[in-house]
């Protein structure tokens, strides 16, 4: 198992307050066009935890990528307020316009930047784990604004697992997409896409198995099994010079959060090189200094990071008190992937 420290606290008191933001989670990071870089929030509020005025999701902060190693610092958000973290999307869908009485929040899964375009999936719940479907928005003023594309699939889209989502490019003119369900208890799924049709719904190609073999197009089959969360595909830079595909996840039927390496994207997930880079635990037994974060979930790769250096954004919600209700930078060493 990797060696794990928390580098600082990424929001909350002292940290985001001049955002209006006291209490979010998630921070799911990229890089935009301008090199800047761009995390996504989840359920935000303006008190330290859950709940009371101010809720809105999702949000975003700008951060300088020379401050990495030392833990992200702030230098804006997005939206249309000078300093307010805004809500991203406020123009209603014909779905918006049909459920609204039912949306209770829209939560970010991933987001990628593809020429001078920044695409975030996002989903609309009704209730945590009550997806009614996923969306992909888009930013052309580099993560600023954003705006609807009317890229949709309804929440029990292969069958339900295509809620959660993480992407990355393939250096083969495709995006591969890792998907599984919002409530934490099922496999991936793997599709791809052309990256210049993202928001084409009918691009999306599954990779499946059938006729004793795997292809593209065939109906979508289970890469592996499991109790999957949060997920992260990133191309992250080894100490053997090479680039290698990184996905880390929240394992919920482990309590923790798992990395593995990938040689492709269509990789054999039974046989990949997999570690332990954070472990949960009760509220008594948390050690920051050894990798014991209680309540913890997400896992979002920072980018700048690499293999012997791989900063992760980490979230924690006590759901007793609401409070901690933050995301965190944790620092590791995962090379013991490359074996």
């Amino acid at each position: 198992m990797a060696v794990t420290t928390k580098i600082a606290d990424l929001t909350g008191p002292g940290h985001t307050d001049r955002f209006g933001i006291g209490g979010t989670d998630l921070g799911i990071v990229t890089t935009a066009p301008d090199g800047r870089l761009v995390a996504v929030f989840g359920d935000t509020f303006e008190r330290a935890g859950v709940g009371g005025p101010g809720w809105r999701s999702p949000v975003v902060l700008f951060a300088d990528p020379d401050g990495v190693r030392s833990g992200l610092r702030w230098t804006g958000s997005g939206g249309d307020a000078a300093e307010y973290a805004c809500r991203l999307v406020n123009k209603p869908s014909t779905n918006w316009f049909r459920l609204h009485r039912r949306v209770t929040t829209i939560l970010p899964t991933d987001v990628i930047t593809v020429g001078d375009t920044m695409y975030l999936h996002v989903m609309a719940n009704k209730g945590l784990g009550n997806v009614l479907w996923s969306e992909v928005l888009a930013s052309r003023d580099n993560g600023v604004s954003w705006e609807r594309t009317g890229c949709e699939w309804p929440g029990e889209h292969c069958q339900g697992l295509f809620q959660q989502l993480t992407w990355e490019h393939g250096g083969d003119g495709h995006v591969y997409a890792y998907t599984t369900g919002f409530q934490r208890r099922d496999g991936l799924l793997l599709h791809r896409v052309p990256a210049d049709r993202i928001t084409e719904r009918d691009a999306w190609e599954p990779w499946g198995f059938a006729g004793e073999r795997w292809d593209w197009g065939n109906p979508p089959t289970l890469t592996v099994p499991g109790s999957f969360g949060e997920l992260n595909l990133r191309r992250v830079p080894g100490p053997d010079g090479r680039e290698h595909l990184l996905l880390t996840f929240f394992d919920a039927g482990n309590y923790r959060i798992d990395a593995m390496l990938l040689d492709l994207p269509t990789a054999d997930l039974h046989a990949a090189p997999r570690t332990t880079l954070l472990h949960g635990c009760g509220w008594d037994d948390e050690d920051h200094d050894r990798g014991r974060v209680a309540q913890l979930y997400g896992g979002y790769v920072v980018p700048g990071s690499t293999l012997d250096d791989l900063h992760l954004v980490v979230s924690q919600w006590n759901t007793t008190t609401n409070w901690p209700y933050r995301s965190m930078q944790f620092r590791t060493d995962a090379t013991e992937l490359l074996g």
